[in-house]
């Protein structure tokens, strides 16, 4: 995940004012069956005693985490999307918050540099995993269960989303923390969803998020968009910011509402199989 990635109130959410490429690490092809899983090569880790909220990066070369429990780390480096896709953990996960600094070693930072942007949020995933393993001791197994989940389809009255523009990204796009338009991006300002160059499937996934419930991709567009969706988070959907402050007065419309009128697209609840990690072992890291 590239910039800064989330914060945590209630459930999952987007940092305020933050910003991210939607996607963030196999090089080559990835972890299949007897190959060597991808991993940083340095990493410290010290145990968080004084912090409040959390964030995690992807860094030009390694991977920052302040204040994070061991479930979003796990959430993180397996994809899941909610609590629910995790059992077998301590008590300790939830309590113990960890600072974290991993770095790439020369050769697979410019292997990285040539991925792609998909290809890269798989691998540092997979570097995640192969710390978590390490350091951890962590031991999983993954089991299918059928859970609660949203399908993303077409509201009635069809969609209302714009093809994506290059030309106006590269002039009036959004701008990274390095002060360059980057394509396929999405900021979040706490109200405001910006997207560019973004397919819908990378949507579903920011709105899993949001709503700490797997959403599926049923629209059946393949396209890229350029789109904003302004809304006012629920509770369980984080604070109200505005200019990273909490806005106590937004009485905007929720996220449901907002899809439908802004994009032309509905969520659909309805069950369905879900991935979820059973964790079989795990250990309080030794800090260094």
């Amino acid at each position: 995940m590239t910039g800064r990635a989330v914060l945590r109130r209630k459930r999952f959410v987007l940092l305020a004012m933050g910003w991210m490429a939607v996607a963030v690490p196999v090089l080559g092809q990835g972890a299949a069956a007897g190959a060597k899983r991808p991993a940083y090569d340095v990493a410290a880790i010290k145990l968080n005693k004084v912090g409040r909220g959390w964030r995690f990066s992807g860094t030009a070369d390694g991977y920052s985490a302040t204040n994070a429990p061991l479930k979003m780390l796990i959430r993180y480096a397996y994809d899941l999307k909610m609590d629910d896709q995790i059992s077998g953990l301590p008590g300790w996960a939830d309590s113990a918050h960890f600072d974290i600094t991993a770095k790439m070693d020369e050769d697979t930072l410019a292997a990285f540099k040539k991925l792609s942007r998909e290809d890269s949020m798989k691998q540092r995933r997979l570097m995640m995993q192969s710390l978590l393993e390490d350091r951890f001791q962590l031991k999983v197994h993954h089991v299918s269960k059928q859970l609660p989940i949203f399908d993303l389809v077409a509201a009635k009255g069809g969609f209302k989303l714009k093809d994506a523009d290059p030309k106006n990204a590269s002039t009036n796009g959004i701008k990274g923390p390095d002060g360059v338009v980057h394509g396929s991006v999405m900021s979040f300002d706490g109200r405001h969803l910006k997207a560019q160059e973004i397919p819908i499937s990378d949507l579903a996934d920011m709105l899993s998020n949001f709503l700490n419930r797997e959403v599926v991709d049923k629209t059946g567009l393949t396209g890229k968009y350029d789109f904003t969706l302004e809304w006012s988070p629920e509770d369980n959907q984080g604070p109200k910011m505005l200019n990273g402050q909490q806005d106590a007065t937004d009485t905007g419309p929720s996220i449901f509402t907002a899809l439908q009128e802004q994009l032309g697209l509905k969520l659909d609840s309805t069950k369905g199989p879900v991935d979820t990690i059973v964790v079989d072992h795990v250990e309080m890291p030794s800090e260094n």
